[in-house]
């Protein structure tokens, strides 16, 4: 009977036809990546709120006529220059990259089959389908030979679908088995998974917990900066009795700080700079939030084949048994491998390896499956044949299946030609087997792969090993590796059904064989009901269902298109020993943002908090009839401050290296510093404020020491934050500090630089009250840093950090 039914145009379009297609635009135009133009880019990074505070700020201190006192307008620039050259960077890296990894499939036209970009595909194309093969566009099957289809992704029924011809076929699902060809008849925003695709792939930031904790910190910031606000402008309008010039700079210098304008900008920058990092390592990570994600990550699930051993194998040896013939069985396994229209690694193995097949004819096909673990084609008078995995095919208790396991106990992979009783397309197939031969394949452990596990295992990280392949075999290769638990691999057809008990067993063994598709989900979610992050690695259509559930799916370039479309991160290189460079870039990045975001937080606490002691001091005033008080600082001083404890040490730290995993509780780890540390900085200036203060009859000179005083406290006590911040010391933080505090005495002591920022340290008692004030709040922020250590949780804050150059 014939296994392929085709429509009588098998040819496909021709050149004319296609061209045609084209100038009427029926094509599939839907973009590569649905990535944020750079016009988008330049507009999300310049019309921010943020901005918008320091836009208004701005003109108001140059209307002043104070140019001096304008330069925290530089910030509006620097922000947005800096987050538009960091996205565009990235949105090259990840374009550039998605067109490597991008599924192209083969159209048949003119009757010849090639390989096409997606967007080429047009309106009535002749697409072909094989095993792993994503569909692209919307169409109606023209050829079927025992085509099955998941449409999992669409639907979310994992049971595979038959694709007879006249089948429709939606793009975004992809094939499991069998073989065929649909003609395209929605291409473009047509297509069904077009505008689904289209908003799962467009480029954010990011949406995490990370994000979702600064939006949070954020929101609060903003509801205190009304309040506080609103008290500093009355008390520099109204309360101080000041000419309006001075009142407005004294207004803008209490707002400018408490807005956290590097906060976000940081963040951005530390993603977009990740994803550049990977990029180089030929790493595709097609969705941001995953560069997060791989930093709390503590199971790493790996497939061996493709993973831990490389893709292609060579073949070894063929044992003919039950007293099958050298000859015959070499003509046989020749012609399986010849007549096998998508052959996986060990068909080609073979095909290699015996030369072109004898030319019989097929009469009916059952194609490879990861559920049934064998192949077949019916050859008529030739016999029936099967390919498959011994376990599965041989009575276990037989001498043949004892050879096998033998064999496959040293790490060889072993496939068994066997022949069958009657059709491989019959409802009972494959019915009684006559084993033939024993296929032995040599699979190459990756000279990496054991320093890669090797780094995991440093890392507290587990590592389990999940395989369809037989289980002696996975655990040969995983003994080999020196993977604990390889020597006694599970057998998955032996694993319960019970979710609680299958997460018991995943919790003590780390080696499986045999798995199904299925099961490998069934372990994803397992591991993750017992709280672990999990990261599945993979390149198999059996893959795909575990690499969409598990937290981050990572793919091999070389793996099936629909493995890559579901990964959330693809290696383009194959490497599995990429895979820690991934992990390592996930968690610097997020370290080093909790790091940066506790000193824009202890900024913005310190300076609402200064804000409203000063204005409840002025208000105090006219109630109580003593002298006004005005803000302390210019908006030139706040600029200083910020420069050397935040701005350029928040900038290194953002890049640093970090090898701590993520955890949980981001926003209350970063405020369990910020405030306190906050606290204190706020009323220790405040207080030294009030040491220098000479009465609103204060000469101009006397002002000027009184800010100076201030200015003083609040630099040493927030130099003393970002000490603690970049703890523990290496030879380049140390170096960051000491420049920091080399910076600021130039400052205060170069003539030029006191004129120029109105700063005036002559006054010793002041100078040494700043110093005493100053003093004191170091201290008290040490504490409140080692209370917050109570049960180890505050020294963790701060991530640890590997020796080296930032």
């Amino acid at each position: 009977m014939s296994i392929t039914v085709q429509a009588s145009d098998a040819t496909g379009l021709t050149a004319t036809e296609v061209e045609q297609r084209r100038r009427d635009g029926r094509t599939n135009d839907v973009p590569d990546r649905a990535s944020r133009s750079v016009r988008d880019i330049i507009r999300a990074n310049v019309f921010t709120r943020i901005n918008a505070i320091l836009g208004v700020l701005f003109i108001l201190v140059m209307a002043t006529g104070s140019v001096i006192d304008g330069m925290f307008g530089l910030l509006i620039i620097a922000n947005s220059a800096v987050g538009i050259i960091q996205e565009v960077r990235a949105k090259r890296t990840l374009d550039q990259l998605a067109i490597v990894s991008q599924a192209k499939p083969i159209v048949r036209r003119d009757g010849k089959s090639a390989q096409i970009a997606p967007h080429d595909v047009v309106l009535d194309d002749l697409i072909e389908l094989g095993p792993g093969d994503q569909i692209v566009v919307d169409g109606v099957t023209e050829e079927s030979a025992l085509l099955e289809v998941d449409e999992s992704l669409l639907t979310g029924e994992a049971d595979p679908v038959d694709k007879p011809v006249g089948s429709k076929v939606m793009s975004g699902s992809y094939v499991v088995s069998g073989s065929g060809a649909y003609r395209a008849t929605k291409v473009g925003r047509d297509a069904y998974a077009a505008k689904l695709a289209e908003e799962a792939s467009k480029f954010t930031l990011v949406k995490s917990e990370l994000r979702s904790g600064i939006d949070t910190i954020l929101k609060v910031i903003t509801y205190l900066l009304i309040p506080a606000g609103l008290l500093s402008i009355y008390n520099q309008l109204v309360s101080s009795g000041q000419s309006w010039r001075p009142a407005v700079t004294g207004m803008v210098a209490a707002l400018v700080p408490m807005v956290p304008e590097g906060l976000v900008l940081m963040t951005s920058v530390a993603f977009a700079v990740g994803v550049v990092r990977l990029g180089r390592r030929r790493c595709l990570v097609q969705e941001l939030p995953a560069i997060e994600g791989l930093a709390r990550v503590d199971v790493v699930c790996a497939d061996k084949t493709g993973t831990l051993t490389e893709n292609g194998m060579r073949l070894s040896e063929i044992k003919a048994l039950d007293g099958f013939d050298d000859e015959q069985v070499r003509r046989a396994a020749s012609a399986l491998a010849a007549d096998d229209p998508r052959p996986n690694a060990s068909v080609q193995a073979i095909g290699e390896g015996l030369g072109e097949g004898p030319g019989w004819q097929s009469t009916a096909i059952a194609p490879f499956s990861s559920a049934k673990k064998w192949s077949g084609i019916s050859y008529g008078e030739h016999g029936d044949w099967l390919l498959g995995a011994p376990d599965v095919l041989l009575d276990p208790s037989s001498e043949d299946a004892r050879v096998a396991e033998e064999l496959g106990s040293s790490g060889l992979r072993i496939l068994l030609l066997a022949r069958s009783d009657r059709s491989v397309d019959a409802a009972d197939a494959p019915g009684t087997v006559r084993p033939a031969a024993l296929i032995v394949l040599e699979q190459r452990i990756r000279p990496d792969a054991r320093a890669t596990l090797e780094y995991f295992a440093d890392q507290n990280v587990s590592i389990k090993v999940i395989s369809g392949d037989n289980a002696v075999s996975v655990g040969a290769v995983a003994t080999s590796l020196e993977l604990p638990g390889g020597d006694h691999a599970v057998d998955a057809r032996e694993l319960p059904d019970d979710p609680a008990q299958l997460a018991d067993v995943l919790e003590r063994e780390t080696t499986f064989g045999r798995v199904r598709p299925d099961q490998k989900r069934a372990m994803v979610a397992a591991l993750q009901s017992r709280g672990h992050t999990v990261a599945m690695t993979g390149d198999g259509v059996n893959d795909v269902l575990a690499l969409k559930d598990s937290d981050i799916g990572v793919a091999m370039g070389a793996g099936s298109p629909a493995t890559r479309a579901v990964a959330q991160i693809v290696l383009l290189d194959n490497k599995f020993a990429t895979l820690p460079y991934v992990v390592g870039e996930g968690r610097r990045v997020i370290g080093n943002i909790e790091r940066v975001s506790n000193l824009f937080l202890t900024k913005t606490v310190y300076s609402v908090l200064l804000a409203f002691l000063v204005g409840i001091a002025g208000v105090g005033s006219q109630i109580f009839d003593y002298d006004p008080i005005g803000y302390p600082f210019l908006p030139r001083h706040v600029t200083i401050a910020a420069w050397f404890t935040i701005g350029i040490p928040a900038f290194i730290l953002s890049l640093a290296p970090n090898n701590e995993r993520a955890r949980t509780g981001f926003v209350g780890r970063v405020m369990r510093l910020a405030i306190p540390s906050g606290v204190v900085i706020g009323i220790a200036t405040f207080v030294s404020y009030l040491i220098a203060y000479a009465g609103a009859d204060a000469t101009e000179e006397q002002k000027v020491q009184a800010g100076t005083t201030a200015l003083i406290t609040l630099i040493m006590i927030a130099v003393w934050v970002l000490a603690i911040v970049a703890r523990p010391y290496v030879w380049w933080k140390v170096v960051l500090l000491a420049t920091s505090i080399l910076a600021y005495i130039v400052l205060f002591t170069v003539p030029f630089t006191r004129e120029f920022f109105k700063l005036d340290p002559s006054d010793i008692r002041l100078t040494t009250a700043a110093f005493i004030c100053g003093g004191i709040g170091i201290v008290l922020v040490e504490a409140a840093w080692w209370f917050g250590a109570i049960n180890g949780e505050q020294r963790r804050l701060i991530p640890a950090s590997p020796g080296g150059s930032a």
